[in-house]
């Protein structure tokens, strides 16, 4: 990039930016990592892009490279879904990210990234439909040991009751739904 005679090294992440030749004027949301060795800049075709490589770089032992290389592989409504249905094989296919890495952005970014939010920013051979957010967290709530019909009926409930319709926050009403002391569950014993 070029700024009043001053060039300028973009990072982006491949595929994603339309190609561009010299002199050809192009626009890039930027964020500017600042290290003890280095100043550099990362640019992104879309705001969703750089909101989602933000919230990368604040997960623990994931640099601006290992980021631009999550979005060099998936597109932001790709990781909301994977961060959604914890599917961290989505991350672990991305060079330098490993298993243990994956959940810790799987974990780090659960309730942070709404699939919905960037449903349009698929790539196109890419089906655009998220799993609602109810399903998302009768699958967490399984996951965390409740059965299945409890954590759908808790689900259900707490969406009758008025809870939004997110996932952190759906979580939390369920969670209270359930630890409420309904007979039998966890919650009561305690």
């Amino acid at each position: 990039m070029g700024l009043g005679g001053l060039g300028m090294r973009v990072e982006v992440p491949s595929g994603r930016v339309a190609q561009a030749h010299p002199g050809d004027e192009i626009s890039l949301h930027t964020s500017l990592v600042v290290r003890e060795d280095a100043l550099t800049l990362f640019g992104f075709a879309t705001v969703a892009e750089l909101d989602v490589f933000g919230h990368l770089i604040s997960v623990s032992g994931v640099g601006p490279r290992s980021a631009l290389g999550v979005l060099s592989a998936l597109a932001p409504g790709e990781i909301a879904r994977a961060v959604a249905t914890e599917d961290d094989k989505a991350f672990r296919k991305v060079s330098g990210i490993g298993p243990k890495t994956a959940k810790l952005i799987i974990l780090s970014l659960a309730g942070k990234l709404a699939a919905a939010d960037w449903a349009d920013e698929a790539t196109p051979d890419q089906p655009t439909a998220a799993p609602s957010a109810a399903d998302g967290v009768v699958d967490g709530l399984v996951g965390l040991g409740w059965g299945q019909s409890e954590a759908h009926e808790a689900v259900s409930d707490a969406l009758d009751a008025g809870a939004p319709d997110t996932s952190a926050d759906l979580l939390r009403a369920a969670l209270a739904l359930l630890q409420a002391g309904r007979p039998g569950s966890r919650g009561s014993a305690r």
